[in-house]
């Protein structure tokens, strides 16, 4: 997806080991009947280290409401609980 390639591309570009991008459909336009006003995806990508864990790059679909403003602070919401939730199955955390 696109949202998986936003977040490898920003991995590895960065040198990083995590890196998380969304893209979606803020509005107040360009929702259609398939890509509704709110539809957002968010990226997450890892580079384990060499020789243990697999890396990853997937990707999340969410719908969210609100007005622009709110739908890109939910985005945000999104992204970091993302994160989150692959950081702790690596293992990295509580």
């Amino acid at each position: 997806s696109v949202a998986e390639q936003m977040a490898a591309g920003a991995r590895d570009r960065a040198g990083t080991t995590w890196a998380v991008a969304t893209t979606g459909i803020a509005g107040p336009d360009g929702g259609t009947a398939e890509k509704p006003v709110g539809l957002v995806y968010v990226g997450v990508a890892y580079a384990a280290p060499w020789g243990t864990e697999e890396s990853f790059v997937r990707a999340e679909r969410v719908v969210l409401d609100g007005d622009r403003a709110a739908v890109k602070r939910k985005a945000v919401d999104a992204a970091l609980g993302a994160l989150v939730r692959a950081v702790r199955e690596v293992g990295g955390g509580e």
